[in-house]
């Protein structure tokens, strides 16, 4: 196995001594002590910066699953009961065709962790093997930068009183016991808070049916997972512990940060992003989002179906007397967008525009304005009076606290 690593042994190595000498450049004390602790976890935030795009990654992958469960569970109710090998396979190809539609795929989740093993069980053995480089009787001289005089530094330095080479197992000091102890329930309560943010805040309604199998493997991964570390952490040096507690909470972190400022459609974290948004744009005198999709999605129906052919409006009674109806023997039509751009006109101005005849009509169509620009003029007064309202419940609230 140690040769097998050997190539990341000596990365591993080499990131910590670098680490170690620039701690020491800035003040930190040479020898045993704190710097080579602090090295582990500069060693951890390396890893984890170097990781990042399999983290966005994840993160995508994450979405495209919960995008697609709406057409899984369609597929999995349309195979509902077929248990036959050619339904299997026609259910199995059908699913990654969805995969491959929506971009995503399963295992793009387990990435970071995957990537991390091997930097893990190489961390695992350098830190083993610092009691045979320290005595001289590893076969090496050294591993990497990581030589006999730099090994008996890492092997004296301590956390806690707890020596960073030593284990749960390998050792018989109480101190050393109380340390892996502490260190596996810290890191065991972090891996099961960070999953369960994942799958409690960041899932849709319809992910969260409890006969989705992902949010099934999700959910037993939430309590299996914490239990593996726990029972395997015993066997883990303090050094490896450090690394392993620094980690989740950097994942704990970025995720926190990803799920409140970024989070998944139709979540429960969605629903407190808009109400945050919408309250800062409330403040400002601006549309919500919801009012913003809403104009926007109207635009593009406007600019879709203007592209299709107008649709005939209903003329009022009011003008259809006013016309003699003429609107409807030439064939007047008026899009309601555009009524509504041009809608601060009076109705006398109107329906002189509907008596114009058909070259009147053509004209008048659109009062000149691109589609873009009646969207944007219409979005503008309704911001605009919205605004004004806005200004007067902030001046009636005014009045009310100076009584």
């Amino acid at each position: 196995m140690d040769t097998m690593l050997w190539p990341l042994k000596v990365a591993v190595a080499w990131v910590m001594v670098t680490i170690h000498k620039g701690l020491v450049l800035i003040g930190f004390p040479d020898g045993p002590g704190i710097a080579w602790v602090l090295s582990i976890i500069g060693l951890t935030i390396v890893v984890r910066l170097l990781i990042m795009p399999l983290f966005v990654k994840q993160i995508r992958a994450s979405r495209g699953m919960q995008l697609l469960q709406p057409e899984m569970k369609a597929l999995q109710a349309k195979y509902k009961g077929k248990k036959d090998p050619e339904s299997r396979q026609r259910m199995n190809e059908e699913m990654m065709a969805l995969y491959r539609k929506h971009g995503t795929n399963p295992m793009a989740s387990c990435l970071p962790i995957l990537v991390q093993m091997p930097i893990f069980f190489a961390l695992f053995r350098v830190l083993a093997s610092l009691g045979a480089v320290a005595g001289g009787t590893y076969g090496r001289p050294s591993i990497g930068p990581l030589t006999q005089q730099l090994a008996e530094q890492v092997q004296a330095s301590s956390v806690f009183g707890a020596s960073l080479s030593s284990s749960f197992m390998s050792s018989a000091d109480t101190q050393v016991k109380i340390v892996t102890v502490a260190m596996i329930i810290i890191m065991s309560v972090t891996q099961w808070y960070t999953m369960a943010q994942l799958t409690m805040k960041n899932m849709s309604a319809e992910s969260m049916d409890s006969d989705n199998p992902m949010i099934r493997s999700q959910r037993m991964m939430m309590y299996v997972m914490p239990v593996i570390f726990a029972i395997s952490g015993v066997n883990f040096q303090i050094g490896v512990l450090v690394y392993w507690v620094i980690s989740n909470l950097w994942t704990m972190g970025q995720q926190f940060f990803t799920i409140r400022n970024m989070p998944a459609p139709g979540s429960e974290a969605e629903k407190k992003y808009r109400a945050r948004v919408n309250a800062k744009r409330a403040r400002k005198g601006l549309p919500s989002l919801e009012e913003e999709e809403r104009a926007e999605a109207a635009a593009k129906a406007e600019a879709e179906g203007r592209t299709g052919g107008q649709r005939v409006q209903p003329v009022r009674k009011n003008r259809r007397k006013k016309s003699g109806g003429q609107g409807e023997a030439h064939g007047e039509t008026r899009n309601e967008a555009q009524t509504d751009a041009v809608g601060e006109s009076d109705d006398d101005e109107a329906s002189g525009e509907d008596m114009s005849g058909s070259k009147g009509s053509a004209s008048s169509k659109s009062g000149g304005l691109s589609d873009e620009e009646i969207a944007r003029r219409r979005y503008e007064r309704r911001a605009r009076q919205r605004r004004e309202a806005a200004a007067r419940r902030k001046a009636q609230a005014k009045k009310k606290r100076n009584r």
